[in-house]
């Protein structure tokens, strides 16, 4: 059976993305960090040869509690379950799994708006208006995505239609910065490059030097109030559109995303859909482990 993949967007990364910056520094602009918890992500950066590398935590970290008072200085010892990050940066996860299928079989810029039912198959269709047969198809964009943005036909049952606009898309609220530099100056006078800050636009950083320590930066996140600012003054930090709000990690591993529908040709998968570590890689890999395993009882 032949496998097609279709993203709407130019790339395959979806919530990973590795930048490289002026001075050729490996940038996070997504999911970062793994640890030793999340045992099947781990299992296939082994199985694909990959390499991982501790988060650096040694030093002296900050915590600003208010603006006009200077940052509190505490040390932290290395962690013995530390973070970890992926050489090369985290993308090198998805291009090496995507160096496993034929190019042809990964098409971009096809966004999918509907997909209806038709005898034994489902006919999925595109934006442009092509039409595309499938004797299974499995969603694994974000759930929110699927209500808002796809018509089925027959409709899905209310207790999945009504639940997919709710489920809360891990990160979704986020503005996640990157910083480079020519020279780890924090480091040079024994600061970890960890600041944590109840004002201000940051709330998190941390040192974000690649595996060769060869190429330094920080990477953090911004309070939710940036949102507001004018590009030219967030510069390279990203826009993020209003939400509903929600609960963290809210109906993310919800019982009716663990069903088939369309008479079990049409499947739930991604890291919301995961029942463990929902929102994170380890849920993407649990979910993706949880789909192989009904094709292959099929």
């Amino acid at each position: 059976m032949e496998s097609k993949i279709l993203e709407a967007s130019s790339r395959v990364d979806g919530r990973i993305q590795t930048i490289k910056g002026a001075l050729e520094t490996p940038l996070e602009l997504g999911a970062t960090w793994f640890s030793d918890m999340h045992q099947n992500l781990l299992s296939l950066i082994d199985e694909l040869g990959l390499e991982k590398y501790p988060q650096y935590s040694k030093g002296t970290s900050l915590f600003q509690t208010k603006s006009f008072k200077p940052p509190q200085q505490f040390f932290v010892p290395e962690s013995e379950n530390p973070s970890y990050r992926l050489k090369s940066g985290t993308q090198k996860l998805i291009n090496t799994l995507a160096q496993k299928l034929p190019s042809k079989n990964i098409r971009l810029n096809t966004k999918v708006v509907g997909i209806t039912e038709f005898n034994s198959d489902l006919i999925v269709l595109t934006s442009n208006g092509e039409k595309l047969y499938a004797d299974k198809v499995i969603l694994c964009l974000p759930p929110q995505l699927v209500g808002l943005k796809m018509k089925f036909s027959p409709e899905l049952p209310d207790s999945i239609s009504e639940l997919l606009p709710s489920v809360q898309t891990w990160m979704a609220g986020a503005i996640k910065f990157v910083l480079e530099h020519e020279e780890p100056f924090w480091r040079n006078k024994g600061f970890s490059g960890m600041l944590y800050s109840h004002s201000g636009i940051v709330t998190e950083m941390y040192d974000h030097t690649n595996f060769e320590q060869n190429k330094f930066g920080f990477t953090g996140f911004l309070n939710g109030g940036a949102v507001s600012y004018l590009q030219e003054v967030r510069k390279e930090f990203v826009l993020c559109e209003n939400q509903m709000i929600q609960r963290p990690h809210q109906n993310n591993g919800h019982s009716s995303l663990q069903d088939s529908y369309m008479n079990g040709k049409l499947l739930f998968s991604g890291t919301e859909t995961a029942t463990e570590f929902g929102g994170y890689m380890e849920g993407a890999v649990i979910s993706a482990l949880k789909i192989a395993e009904k094709l292959s009882s099929n």
